[in-house]
């Protein structure tokens, strides 16, 4: 228990479906092979757009559940199930351990199961309503993810599953984190889940501009703080994270990836896609998170950014960095990782929350796949590809959402 009497939050499990790798070795290490798995689309053809590559996953959902179940669900669901099941099994916990009232699950999704609602209306608009899916219904919405974990592992806590754009993830396990600190649940999974690959959705955000047109060597395409940087590479996955009342995860002998220490979300209220200019609402979101673990903002060694790839992204979030950070802003090493597995909207900053752990846990901070120029408006120690080996007692890790949402978490090395 802390000070001012809030319990203490242990991140002890991580279920990780990304680009770069499944499950924690797998994840981990996509993030020491430093290579980028942004490849051409193959979900569909995108022929039409000016964006043509992706970053895919790899799973096969009858690994984590039974046929029939992974019949009934469509990939949204599937990837949050099994996130959740390879979550729990890293942390040493079972069904039986978490099901009942004494735990829960926060889950966060800027689309939800988007992709499977665009192929029905496919078959609606061929075949008439008759040939749609009757689990359409059932699947669309946000609440799936959550839902379909709490049915098949027996949590009857709280549930709640959010939209806030490209930070859902991050606010998903700030907001799980802050339940167990009031005592009001001592275990909880969270995290983000994205599938957003389908062609209607795909095309909108081409039509607005944001991700990049570089189709002729897609290793390259996605390039946090480059000077050649020119939109995001859309990505699909999930991550679920189990988080822990210190003690409980202390006495079971829970291996502790990393202590959860603070948590901060803020609002540009500026524009729908274009952060702030001055970056003081993102920069007060990282102060805030900083302030609410307690710690001076010299404490702060890591800056896992958001690091998107767009223009303007990527040199607000370092104007934002020296709004909270002031003087210190000079001694932060801050990487994105986003250049490897690509930008999953709203599973994105689980991913990172993840990544940012095992660097804690295991003394290497991730580098910038494919920063070749830095710019010189991102004037910070941005770490080059490959990374560095060095152990740090204190990150943070970002999250910037259309809509002007900001989401900022710090975690600490366990002790």
């Amino acid at each position: 228990m802390t000070s001012d009497g809030r319990r203490r939050v242990a991140i002890t499990g991580i279920g990780p479906i990304t680009p770069i790798g499944n499950g924690v070795d797998g994840l981990w290490d996509g993030v020491r092979r430093g290579t980028s798995e942004v490849g051409p689309i193959t979900r569909f053809d995108p022929a039409q757009f000016s964006c043509r590559v992706c970053a895919e996953v790899e799973f096969e959902p009858r690994d984590f559940m039974t046929p029939k179940k992974a019949h009934k669900l469509d990939r949204f669901s599937q990837i949050s199930l099994a996130c959740a099941v390879m979550a729990l099994a890293d942390a040493g916990l079972t069904p039986d351990d978490v099901s009942g009232s004494h735990a829960g699950i926060y889950t966060g999704s800027a689309l939800g199961g988007i992709e499977f609602a665009e192929a029905q209306h496919g078959v609606f608009l061929e075949k008439g309503i008759r040939a749609v899916s009757p689990l359409l219904a059932l699947s669309v919405f946000g609440g799936a993810s959550s839902c379909n974990m709490a049915i098949e592992l027996g949590i009857q806590g709280p549930s709640v599953a959010n939209a806030n754009s490209c930070a859902s993830g991050v606010i998903a396990i700030g907001e799980a984190a802050r339940l167990i600190r009031s005592g009001e649940t001592g275990i909880m999974l969270a995290g983000g889940i994205e599938a957003p690959l389908a062609p209607l959705t795909f095309g909108a955000f081409v039509i607005i501009k944001v991700l990049t047109s570089r189709n002729d060597d897609p290793a390259t395409a996605s390039r946090p703080f480059d000077t050649d940087r020119d939109g995001f590479v859309m990505a699909e996955g999930g991550t679920m994270v189990v988080l822990e009342e210190w003690e409980r995860a202390v006495n079971r002998g829970a291996h502790v990836y990393a202590e959860l220490l603070g948590y901060a979300t803020t609002n540009d209220a500026h524009h729908m896609t274009a952060p702030r200019p001055d970056g003081a609402q993102s920069g007060r979101a990282m102060a805030g998170a900083i302030r609410d673990a307690g710690l001076p903002v010299e404490a702060i060694s890591y800056v896992n950014a958001h690091g998107s790839s767009t223009v303007l992204n990527d040199s607000t979030e370092c104007v934002a960095i020296r709004h909270a950070f002031g003087d210190h802003a000079d001694r932060l090493a801050v990487s994105s990782t986003k250049g490897m597995h690509g930008h999953a909207l709203g599973a994105t900053g689980a991913f990172e929350t993840a990544i940012t752990a095992l660097a804690l846990d295991r003394g290497h901070l991730p580098g910038t796949t494919n920063l070749f120029v830095k710019d010189p408006v991102c004037d910070l120690d941005i770490i080059a590809p490959g990374g560095r080996d060095e152990q740090v007692d204190y990150a943070i890790t970002n999250a910037f959402g259309f809509g002007g949402i900001n989401a900022s978490l710090v975690l600490g090395r366990a002790r």
